[in-house]
């Protein structure tokens, strides 16, 4: 080959090498090197809340810790538009806690697995309960957020003739499902609540000391109940994922400390038992 032709193949080669370096930053240069700018609900306890009381606010804290950056918020309600309204405008950077695999954002490693639970007070015969198929709900009055896992299984158990339905989506400044099954089975309304774990497990340790939070992981049959819980930045910002990733892999010890604290029922990758976490 020429010598001038491999020449031009060089040179082709460097300026190949100079788009993607200037592509990959203007993607960086898209996150704020000023604070922590965090997409959040001003009002979704037990994960967020204005008044930073939430353990996603506690998981941005930490994270804004290690990168020596102020944490700043940009409020919005968890509902339709979060992210068009949020995060896509760049009015922030990051979603603290976002379900693996969804097409809205780009992910990053999961920090969290958990599942749905089973809610019932420590003295009823339903708190041994550890499967939706198991013949003592039968009959029961069970609680459950409409157009959920659960109520898959449950309609498969023949479960749903006494169910009471509670709204999936809502503004939580307004409306609290979640808030409101717990009061209703506090009221003797419902015989059980299946909730999140991750909003079911820290409302009961917080509001229900006399509830048993049982996680549901022992179901055989589609859909699962497990999910993992990843952060949430923009499409194509591979730098900054990778960033976080790198945060999530140091740290993870303190943040399964965060969620332990907070009552959130932690499971292993598969699905399949509890996580020990060390409390």
């Amino acid at each position: 080959m020429p010598a001038w032709a491999n020449l031009k193949m060089g040179l082709a080669s460097v300026m190949l090498g100079l788009l993607a370096f200037t592509a990959q930053a203007q993607t960086s240069d898209l996150v704020s090197k000023h604070a922590l700018r965090v997409c959040a609900d001003p009002a979704n306890l037990p994960m967020s809340s204005k008044d930073g009381t939430g353990y996603e606010n506690k998981i941005a804290d930490l994270i804004g810790e290690k990168l020596d950056l102020p944490v700043r918020y940009e409020w919005y309600p968890m509902a339709t538009g979060f992210v068009r309204n949020t995060l896509k405008p760049k009015k922030c950077d990051v979603i603290i806690g976002y379900a693996q695999g969804h097409e809205l954002v780009l992910n990053t490693n999961h920090y969290l697995t958990s599942t749905f639970v089973l809610i019932t007070p420590q003295d009823s015969p339903l708190a041994q309960v550890t499967s939706l198929s198991d013949q003592t709900l039968k009959g029961a009055r069970i609680g459950v957020i409409a157009g959920t896992p659960p109520a898959t299984h449950m309609a498969r158990n023949g479960l749903i003739g006494k169910a009471k339905p509670y709204n999936l989506t809502v503004d939580r400044r307004y409306e609290s499902p979640a808030e409101n099954m717990l009061d209703d089975l506090q009221n003797g309304e419902i015989d059980a609540a299946i909730l999140w774990g991750p909003i079911g497990g820290p409302l009961v340790k917080q509001q229900h000391a006399d509830f048993a939070a049982i996680p549901l992981f022992e179901e055989t049959l589609p859909p699962r109940l497990y999910y993992r819980i990843t952060m949430g930045v923009r499409q194509g910002e591979k730098v900054w994922q990778r960033e976080l990733n790198s945060l999530i892999r140091r740290n993870q010890d303190e943040i399964n400390a965060i969620l332990a604290e907070a009552g959130v029922p932690l499971i292993n990758d598969m699905g399949t038992g509890l996580l020990d976490v060390g409390q």
